[in-house]
């Protein structure tokens, strides 16, 4: 992390920068979610053969149909693609379109079993439709799930000038058992937090890391770096299914499942409302994108894990009797994990982190 106290970071205030700043203010975006997840309840009561379980607030919308639960997420890439479109490589966004729906249906418990992506053009394009085709059947066969169809629309007057501009984004459906599900609700105090390592920024944050980047070039290759920048900043997201899922096949007990994607660590709230949340054992990112982001941007450390994953895509939360067993799953897909604190009875906060000897509130 980026050297120096965090009081000399925070004092500058005419250097640091936000999220905020950078055009995305989460307190706003969450206020517009909760008006949009009132609205919708009003659709709930046309259900003839089902009930909905959960419309809002969680990581998958879900269904109940007999015994069986469907589960439900849409998301797209974000500014991410802006990365893409400037560097003219397309084979690695479909990875993240697939990832960002899929690690949130595994978040309650539901295996991803279909999807469908829908891709605007400003004109068509073949090659570039054929490499982002690439990466979403790549990204299908990492996760396991069907692609049964999609959109693809020209849509000229809707996007810019530039040629290669496009927009990506998709929609998958898991299924799960009612009785199996993981919503957050059997979280107990003294739950140990496991994350499951990231690779980079996976797909949020963007907007933020762009503005603080923009002078550096895509193309350039930072001292002790393996890939240059624009490659870095392109490393797709890292999709957790197959450790999950295995995880759950095995009936290892789990209380909390939570994909690290935007809000970053303030996301573990969503889970559970009378626990908090104690990251009292982070690890230093293993990715210096991070490092250079805050560096260039002179951001605090409590903006930067409040805004980015910070080398965690994926947490865990189960009792210490599951431990080893996750840990051992977990390796043998190849993805680092650690013990990234516990769980408490809730007071003042929901999401703490000690970061750098130094004690920060998340999410109240």
């Amino acid at each position: 992390m980026l050297k120096g106290s965090e009081d000399e970071i925070v004092d500058n205030n005419k250097m640091r920068l936000t999220y905020q700043q950078a055009g995305v203010d989460v307190r706003k975006i969450r206020k517009t979610q909760t008006d949009i997840g009132n609205m919708i309840k009003e659709t709930f009561v046309f259900q003839n053969i089902g009930k909905v379980i959960t419309g809002f607030g969680h990581y998958s919308g879900l269904i109940e149909i007999g015994s069986s639960v469907f589960a439900l997420h849409t998301d797209g890439v974000g500014t991410k693609l802006i990365i893409a479109q400037k560097m003219g490589i397309y084979h690695t966004v479909g990875i993240d379109c697939i990832a960002m729906n899929v690690n949130d249906i595994i978040c309650v418990g539901a295996k991803p079993f279909g999807f469908v992506d829908y891709i605007a053009l400003k004109s068509l394009n073949k090659k570039l439709v054929q490499e982002i085709m690439e990466g979403l059947v790549l990204g299908a066969k990492m996760a396991k799930t069907a692609i049964i169809g999609g959109e693809t629309a020209i849509v000229p007057d809707l996007l810019s000038e530039k040629q290669n501009v496009f927009d990506l984004a998709g929609t998958a459906f898991g299924i799960g058992k009612k009785n199996k599900l993981i919503l957050g609700d059997k979280i107990q105090e003294e739950d140990l937090i496991f994350g499951l390592e990231s690779n980079g920024l996976h797909s949020n944050g963007y907007t933020l890391a762009r503005k603080v980047l923009t002078k550096l070039s895509l193309d350039k290759r930072p001292k002790d770096w393996t890939l240059n920048l624009g490659e870095e900043l392109l490393a797709p997201t890292y999709i957790y299914v197959g450790p999950i899922m295995e995880l759950l096949e095995k009936k290892i007990k789990i209380s909390g499942l939570a994909n690290i994607t935007g809000g970053a660590f303030t996301k573990l709230k969503r889970l559970n409302e009378r626990i908090c949340f104690n990251l009292n054992n982070l690890p230093e990112p293993r990715s210096q994108i991070f490092n250079l982001i805050q560096h260039e941007g002179k951001i605090t450390s409590n903006e930067m894990y409040k805004t980015f994953n910070m080398g965690i895509g994926f947490c865990i939360i189960a009792p210490k009797e599951s431990e080893e067993s996750i840990m051992k799953i977990v390796k043998k897909y190849k993805i680092k994990s650690y013990q990234i604190g516990k769980t408490s009875k809730k007071r003042n906060a929901s999401v703490v982190a000690s970061i750098q000897g130094k004690r920060f509130v998340l999410q109240k």
